[in-house]
């Protein structure tokens, strides 16, 4: 099975998320895109996955080409996590409690 994935057009095909494939697959050829279609009836035959796949193929029948890009490229599901002063760096206090349900707080109308 590993030696399946491994010939996949789209590297760790088995951990995208739905609502990137379709962004995914558009790089893909009629053939690249029917080895996926193949390995999804085989594996997971996850029905959400297999309409995604098949609409594309539906649209590269139709006469639509493949669009540029990698599909291997690093995407936002894979990218590092952002850090810097708003995340915490900044030496800030903590962020406090909401003002209402406080009853120690100044600010809240009694």
């Amino acid at each position: 099975m590993a030696d399946d994935r491994a010939a996949l057009p789209l590297p760790d095909y088995d951990h995208l998320p739905v609502a990137t494939l379709a962004h995914r697959i558009r790089a893909l050829d009629r053939d690249q895109l029917a080895v996926l279609v193949s390995y999804e009836q085989e594996h997971g035959a996850r029905e959400p996955v297999l309409t995604v796949l098949r609409a594309r193929a539906d649209q590269l029948d139709a006469g639509a080409g493949p669009s540029g890009g990698d599909p291997a490229a690093p995407a936002p599901e894979a990218a590092p996590a952002p850090s810097g002063p708003l995340l915490g760096d900044s030496g800030a206090p903590p962020v406090n409690p909401p003002s209402h349900g406080d009853p120690t707080n100044p600010a809240q109308p009694r």
